[in-house]
């Protein structure tokens, strides 16, 4: 065994060692999807006072935090999401009605004198009490921030029923027992003798100060009683709005996610079955076709498993469906990098029969290291884009896909290799080639040398097939429409489970008959019923599952999406702009290490792949949202990644050939990467055909925006790219790739194989 195979058995080892460890001491952070809950967005907003910067916002977090701690919500996440936005998570909670409403209350909470009674509309402030006899008060003495403390009681013995103890700081409480004592200057039954508490512009209480206080004397700033009827929920409710304090600046929800936990449970098992069918699948199929090799593939597929999950686990990275599904998915792309290097060598093979399968194979690494290099720097163009222009799960995607990628080249690159490079050692494996998978060429490869097909010859036919694809795709965009989620649209979207069988119809017309006349009603999942709806809010959504409830029976709530009309015109505009930045940045990084034609013609291709995926979910009738969006920018680092592979290889036979017409050159590379197209496009699709019939509705669209994509951007890489370089060649005057200089034996960096020793 060379020193290079040692360090990377050795380094594989370790890493495996330290990603089982991982994997068996942590557990990975589920994502409200999953696990089920609730997560909303908040919207700071300018008030008369405060504006609605990073400094207010961050002192509304505080504010909040101390009000759901309040609430008794096991481990909710609160996070500050660009200059005013606020991501709240509240795990376990379906309901979130109180949570909304508590939330959301600015509690405004200040204290008045009463200056006597008033009338509606009058001068200065006036509003009714808690009997609505309407009280003219003067100016706010103190505010609920000056507050130390607030807490529940109920009083037995003294018959007053629940009430609010407060507490008050130093400054706050010489200011409460100025206003009391002033209070106490009027005779016992003047209204001027009573103190307004204000909540939100309402009298929550307006107590008279007792008898016994004398004038300018006032009450003690510690354990004040507020009094006024409270029911128990009423007292916690207020001691806790007042415990938090008033919010710096009024919020609004802009989005709202609830996930039930069947939801989220079903999911994840759906998508282990996925991942292990298709895993299985793509296993099986790499063996059939490498032999030897591919079952080491398949092993160092198992160890990618392991290092990216630990990896997950280890970065707390929060996994959320879109990131599971990307996970499962990243299976099937890591096969990628294999089957480059093992395409690699049996070409070298078939050239040089006479060489050891060593040889071979290390050829086939090194030649193969600039695609696998370039198709994944394009993937991870794409994760890093989902990330950084994404939203919510779609994030969370994009690290799981990032993450994915740098496992499966590390499987690829270290692990398989110290496999490939220790058993291509036997004589065994070196004699037989019916066991080692490398020595013969395969059954496609020789099937396309026999045919020998002149794909290239007349280039402007595959562009005419692809324009009339572009065409009918445009058409069902134009004709059908495509159907926005309301991420993009705005509104809200309800999934229910009932338990007795309703059908749309009769679903239809118990929502009419409470109201609801405009809601769209669909079927969903197995029986259940979906509701979309424009501006719902949470009461709405309440009265609207107690209609569906006459009719169903028990009506669970299984998902809930809301979304302010603001925050998806942002989403739609960002989903925009995150296209048209994926476009750019492909098109530059192609640009840089490739022709221009080369990159043009690619980037062609990726925009060929955008508009069919879209005009065939138009023509399905099926739901764009953030999902899709995930689907399509991992779409475009797959047809970008397969013209890549194309282009590498055309760019190295026409260094060789600078002669030679490009088209038959170009033909030749086509040739040449079909058997590696072929056999990953089966790698990932074996995974995607599990996530669509085994991952449920919650990720069949994904999955089937995913196979659509593949399948075209398989096609368009090798029949949309390629004729579209070769148009643009014959007007460039740019001349044919320079041929890497050789090295001589000896020079430059040592051949692996070699161990330095000399006779």
């Amino acid at each position: 065994m060379t020193r290079a195979t040692t360090v990377r058995a050795v380094l594989a080892a370790a890493v495996l060692l330290v990603s089982v460890l991982i994997a068996l001491t942590m557990s990975p952070r589920l994502g409200l999807d999953l696990q089920g809950g609730t997560r909303m967005v908040l919207q700071a907003k300018d008030s008369d006072t405060a504006k609605a910067d990073r400094e207010s916002t961050d002192r509304t977090l505080e504010v909040l935090r101390k009000r759901i701690d309040s609430l008794g919500v096991t481990e909710p996440t609160l996070t500050r999401s660009g200059e005013d936005r606020i991501i709240v998570e509240l795990p376990d909670v379906q309901d979130p009605r109180k949570a909304a409403d508590v939330i959301g209350r600015t509690a405004q909470l200040s204290f008045h004198a009463v200056q006597g009674p008033g009338t509606p509309g009058g001068e200065g402030l006036t509003l009714p009490d808690e009997r609505d006899r309407t009280l003219a008060l003067g100016p706010a003495a103190l505010s609920g921030a000056g507050v130390k403390e607030a807490s529940a009681a109920f009083d037995a013995q003294q018959g007053a029923g629940w009430s609010v103890s407060l507490d008050f700081h130093k400054d706050a409480g010489r200011d409460w027992t100025r206003l009391t004592g002033e209070a106490a200057c009027h005779p016992v039954q003047d209204e001027r003798r009573r103190v307004a508490i204000v909540l939100d512009q309402q009298v929550i209480s307006s107590p008279q100060v007792s008898p016994t206080v004398a004038c300018n004397t006032g009450l003690p700033s510690g354990s004040t009683q507020i009094t006024g009827s409270f029911s128990a929920d009423e007292a916690r409710e207020l001691a806790l709005l007042i415990q938090g304090g008033a919010l710096p600046v009024p919020v609004e929800i802009v989005e709202q996610r609830t996930v039930g936990p069947t939801l989220g449970a079903a999911a994840i098992d759906a998508s282990a079955r996925a991942a292990l069918i298709g895993a299985a699948a793509t296993a099986l199929f790499i063996t059939l076709v490498y032999r030897l090799f591919g079952a080491l593939a398949a092993v160092a597929l198992g160890a990618y498993g392991v290092i990216s999950y630990a990896a997950l686990v280890a970065l707390g990275v929060t996994l959320t469906l879109p990131g599971l599904a990307g996970f499962v998915l990243a299976i099937g792309m890591a096969v990628d990098a294999n089957v480059l290097v093992f395409e690699r060598a049996r070409e070298e093979h078939a050239l040089r029969p006479g060489k050891s399968l060593r040889t071979s194979l290390t050829a086939g690494f090194r030649h193969a290291w600039s695609a696998v290099a370039d198709s994944n720097v394009t993937t991870l163009i794409a994760a890093g884009l989902l990330f950084f222009l994404g939203s919510g799960p779609v994030k969370g995607f994009g690290v799981t896909l990032g993450i994915g990628v740098l496992a499966s080249m590390f499987s690829a690159l270290v692990i398989a290799r110290a496999l490939t490079e220790t058993a291509a050692r036997s004589r065994f494996v070196s004699d037989y080639r019916g066991v080692n998978g490398i020595a013969s060429p395969g059954r496609v490869r020789t099937w396309i040398a026999r045919r020998d097909p002149q794909l290239m010859r007349s280039p402007r036919r595959w562009l005419l097939v692809s324009t009339v694809l572009i065409a009918v795709a445009v058409t069902g965009i134009l004709v059908r429409g495509v159907n926005l989620g309301v991420e993009f649209t705005g509104g809200r979207l309800v999934e229910y489970a009932t338990s007795r069988p309703v059908d749309v119809d009769s679903a239809r017309t118990a929502l009419a008959g409470a109201g609801f006349g405009e809601a769209e009603v669909t079927t969903a999942g197995a029986g259940d019923i979906s509701v979309r709806t424009g501006n719902l809010d949470n009461d709405g959504e309440h009265a609207l599952r107690a209609a569906l409830a006459v009719e169903g029976g028990e009506t669970t709530k299984v998902r809930d999406e809301l979304i302010g009309p603001s925050l998806g015109d942002e989403l739609r505009r960002n989903a925009l702009i995150a296209l048209a930045i994926a476009v750019l940045v492909q098109l530059g990084y192609l640009a840089i290490r490739f022709r221009w034609t080369f990159a043009v013609a690619s980037v062609g291709a990726l925009v060929h792949d955008v508009i069919i995926l879209v005009g065939a979910f138009a023509w399905l009738g099926r739901t764009v949202d953030g999902i899709f969006l995930a689907a399509l920018l991992t779409v475009i680092g797959y047809s970008v990644n397969d013209s890549v592979v194309v282009f590498d290889r055309v760019r190295e036979l026409w260094a060789k050939a600078r002669k030679e017409p490009l088209s038959a050159v170009a033909n030749r590379a086509v040739l040449q990467t079909v058997p590696r197209t072929v056999n990953t496009g089966m790698g990932a699709l074996f995974i995607l055909v599990a996530l669509a019939v085994l991952g449920g509705d919650s990720l069949a669209d994904f999955a089937l925006a995913l196979l659509i994509g593949i399948v075209v951007g398989t096609y368009s890489s090798v029949m949309t790219a390629v004729p579209a370089a070769l148009l643009l060649e014959r007007s460039s005057k740019a001349p044919p790739p320079a041929r890497a200089p050789r090295r001589k034996p000896g020079a430059g960096q040592r051949d692996p194989l070699d161990n330095g020793a000399r006779v």
